[in-house]
């Protein structure tokens, strides 16, 4: 298991460097330029080079990027180029949210998941099955922010049920302001966990170790308890890949319930061609996904030997 982990962990390393390089290449490559953005487009040409020379763009990119990997080591992100502070203290302020958001649709979609479709796999076949496969298509065919739209109309502003959008103050407030956001954002990935789970379960299920069990005179919830510890393996491999895919797409949601996280950070930051803040941040949500990823590899080898073995 540790032969494993240092494996994953070492990979997880690579992801993130090859990232980093990615997003450093990406944002100096692109057209625009940094400095007549904070000008202006009436700015002097002497300005514009001065600003340049300040941030050390007139170097080339080669030194830049010496100079960015540099800092990287020694634990600096850089300075906002807009705000003049240090893209670590604008990112401290805001991945409070962006985690909470993720962590909370991580629950709803996990607590959602697991009813469905264990009564669609118990149901197979039936009216239960069918309606649980037809709302997984609906999900998979519709936008999560439509359905976060529809939430604020029905809940926020016809019943007066949770806030429009914000995030509060104190812990009851972030926390009631959070359910709308993560729930939907949850249904995004719902679908796919449900027939991933629904799969399993039922391949599971025809498996002759769940005759014996039967055959001991186990109930049927008992025996499923059995079959979920299987048939949740592959499932919670797929639930780590969209648990990444969720903190990419914290940019949207954060944006329809007017949530200041890492995804507004990052929509400023592309605006105003600001190359610390998006660089930062970019490298802040890569590592959170190749975490999250991590963790799931290592929580299924556990669960299965086979996989750490193969």
């Amino acid at each position: 298991m540790l032969r494993y982990a240092a494996r994953r962990l070492a990979a997880a390393v690579f992801v993130t460097l090859g990232v980093t390089v990615a997003v450093f290449l990406l944002l100096h490559v692109e057209p625009g330029d940094p400095a007549r953005a904070i000008l202006g487009e009436h700015a002097s040409p002497q300005a514009i080079d001065a600003l340049r020379k300040q941030w050390g763009l007139d170097s080339s990119l080669g030194s830049q990027f010496v100079r960015f990997i540099g800092d990287l080591a020694h634990g600096n992100l850089g300075r906002s180029f807009v705000d003049q502070v240090s893209t670590a203290s604008l990112i401290d302020t805001r991945i409070g949210q962006t985690a909470a958001l993720v962590g909370m649709a991580t629950l709803f979609a996990v607590l959602i998941t697991l009813p469905l479709a264990s009564v669609a796999a118990v149901r197979k076949g039936k009216l239960a099955d069918h309606l649980t496969r037809g709302l997984s298509v609906a999900g998979l065919a519709l936008p999560a922010f439509w359905f976060g739209i529809v939430l604020i109309e029905l809940l926020s502003l016809r019943l007066k049920l949770f806030p429009v959008g914000g995030f509060g103050s104190g812990f009851w407030e972030h926390l009631h302001s959070l359910i709308l956001p993560s729930f939907t954002a949850s249904l995004a990935i719902v679908p796919i966990l449900v027939r991933s789970l629904r799969v399993g379960i039922i391949e599971v299920f025809e498996a002759d170790f769940v005759a014996t069990l039967r055959s001991k005179g186990l109930g049927e919830l008992r025996v499923l308890g059995h079959v979920m510890r299987n048939a949740l393996i592959p499932t919670l491999t797929l639930l780590g890949v969209n648990i990444a895919y969720l903190i990419g797409s914290t940019v949207v949601i954060e944006k329809v319930f007017d949530l200041n996280g890492l995804g507004t950070l990052l929509l400023t930051g592309i605006s105003e061609r600001d190359f610390p803040v998006v660089q930062s941040v970019t490298l802040v949500l890569a590592a959170g996904v190749v975490l999250v990823n991590l963790a799931a590899d290592l929580i299924a080898a556990r669960l299965d030997p086979r996989i750490r073995l193969g």
